[in-house]
């Protein structure tokens, strides 16, 4: 999916199906349960920023979701992939919403300009070398008050889990082919937690979740 010269109708079919992935991994619901709670904190607009927001899957599922529940939120995307971002617009502009999406590369560019309530990522980390994903964590952090990443954990339960995704979920051969690569590049827990300590950001929580994830959390004090 990272191949710029990737034919169009392929890379749709990846993408829906890591919509799908991301759905049965909860994604969409752990980043419900921090907008729910900054607007209980705040009668403003929950600005929520997806950093690798893809086809904005993610986003118009948090907006759906918080929609429902009389929850006002900003939606903001970013993703290197013009392809992806139009077919954000497009999915977008069918179900009513609107989202704020910027093309751009992660580690040549800034972010977009916050503060937001809630910056996030989903399965993109694993993109990165251990530098280069401390610097995003550390400008990730800077860019909002609270941080929520979610990644895949190199394990080999997470491979098993990963291959019986991909080839039970989805028929496209990117995502099967991209998801067994991902597993191997992933961090594990106690790597993404020195990726953490790398960006300064000591006061950040690891864990691990389903399915064979693990999610950052950090608070600005």
């Amino acid at each position: 999916m990272d191949d710029p010269g990737l034919e169009r109708s392929l890379h749709e079919e990846a993408l829906a199906a890591l919509a799908r992935i991301n759905r049965v991994s909860l994604t969409d619901r752990r980043i419900l349960r921090e907008v729910v709670r900054l607007a209980r904190a705040s009668p403003r607009p929950v600005r929520v920023l997806d950093v690798g927001c893809g086809d904005g899957d993610v986003l118009l599922r948090v907006g759906s979701l918080a929609r429902s529940r009389g929850v006002e939120v900003e939606l903001h995307g970013c993703d290197i992939s013009e392809a992806a971002l139009e077919r954000a617009r497009q999915r977008a502009a069918a179900r009513g919403f609107e989202l704020a999406l910027t093309r751009l590369d992660v580690t040549q560019a800034p972010l977009p300009d916050g503060p937001f309530s809630l910056v996030s990522c989903s399965l993109f980390l694993h993109h990165f070398s251990h530098a280069d994903a401390a610097g995003l964590l550390g400008r990730m952090a800077a860019a909002g008050r609270t941080l929520l990443v979610q990644d895949l954990r190199r394990t080999r339960l997470g491979f098993v889990l990963a291959w019986l995704g991909v080839y039970g979920l989805t028929r496209s051969r990117v995502a099967r082919v991209d998801g067994l690569r991902s597993v191997r590049a992933a961090f594990t827990v106690e790597e993404a937690w020195a990726l953490c300590v790398r960006a300064g950001l000591t006061d950040a929580r690891v864990v691990p979740c389903w399915p064979q994830r693990f999610l950052i959390h950090r608070e600005a004090s």
